[in-house]
């Protein structure tokens, strides 16, 4: 099975920085695609950020110059950063990657337990 823990939230004046951690554990052969998702209360869950296996990443066009996904592959780990930060940024945020397990030959996906980003003067 696979965990993944997720760290780095927390509450920002508008304009600070967070930077988001998700780490996975467990018998992990590869992860091809991590994700990160935000909800609002009262909102759809959306997909804000991802970035596959070869480092390719994509944004939703309201964060594109706000925030950059990385990932660290030797710590099976993703990152969000999270620049200029609004109010209109709060939300919780979720990781998700797909994970292939050792002795598997398909992918699943895995979801963090989220973080609470809240952006308050």
């Amino acid at each position: 099975q696979v965990q993944l823990v997720e760290s780095g939230g927390g509450l920002v004046q508008p304009g600070g920085s967070l930077r988001l951690s998700c780490a996975a554990s467990g018998s992990i052969a590869s992860i091809n695609r991590w994700g990160w998702y935000r909800q609002a209360p009262g909102k759809e869950r959306e997909l804000v950020a991802a970035i596959t296996g070869g480092g390719s990443t994509s944004y939703v066009d309201s964060v594109k110059d706000q925030f950059t996904i990385s990932k660290d592959n030797a710590k099976n780990t993703a990152y969000l950063q999270m620049n200029s930060l609004k109010p209109e940024d709060t939300a919780v945020y979720y990781c998700n990657a797909d994970v292939r397990l050792v002795g598997r030959v398909y992918w699943r996906s895995y979801w963090g337990q989220g973080t609470q980003v809240t952006v308050s003067s």
